[in-house]
């Protein structure tokens, strides 16, 4: 059974609004590096419908920047997975709709794929946290005092304890932090 693996962006003060990090090439870099290592992508539909509107066009682009059409191809070509109740069609290449009952579902996406799945969609994550599902925690933490939200994970009872397993210094200042729940080590 593969892991699931939290990984976003957040300021210091919590903040994980997607226009408040420094998205340079070494940090797209870094993302890039962890998509390669999953089978597959899980969003819920906000999320998946932020990324479908900006990554296909950027993968045609052959003006972007290397780092951000090398993120856009790979994600382009990655199974992604989306949870939602309201929308069923799904245009972009490789994507699927997770159906039926959350915890079931998400349990046998893991047994599906051995090499585990990427989540990065706030309120999927916390729902999938009060599940007890996520094994793994990618943070990156930007040097940024956002002083708004939304922020991670509002409201969770009771706390989940993680042992922290790395943490690198991108050259921005961005702090890359890998955590697993503990429970996951049994």
């Amino acid at each position: 059974m593969g892991l699931l693996t939290f990984a976003l962006n957040v300021t210091l003060d919590g903040c994980c609004d997607h226009r408040e990090g420094i998205a340079d090439d070494a940090l797209l870099r870094y993302y890039t590096r962890l998509m390669d290592e999953v089978g597959g992508m899980l969003f819920g539909r906000v999320t998946y419908e932020m990324m479908e509107s900006a990554w296909p066009a950027v993968a045609r682009d052959p003006k972007a920047r290397p780092a951000f059409r090398a993120w856009a191809r790979k994600l382009e070509a990655k199974p992604k997975h989306v949870v939602s109740t309201t929308r069923r069609d799904f245009p972009w290449n490789n994507t699927f709709r997770v159906d039926g009952d959350l915890r079931d579902a998400i349990r046998a996406l893991k047994r599906r794929t051995p090499r585990g799945l990427l989540v990065g969609s706030p309120m999927l994550s916390t729902a999938l946290e009060r599940l007890g599902l996520i094994d793994e925690y990618r943070i990156a933490v930007h040097p940024i005092l956002a002083g708004h939200g939304p922020t991670l994970f509002s409201g969770l009872t009771p706390s989940s304890r993680m042992t922290l397993l790395d943490a690198r210094r991108l050259k921005s200042g961005v702090m890359a932090l890998r955590y697993r729940r503990r429970q996951a080590f049994k």
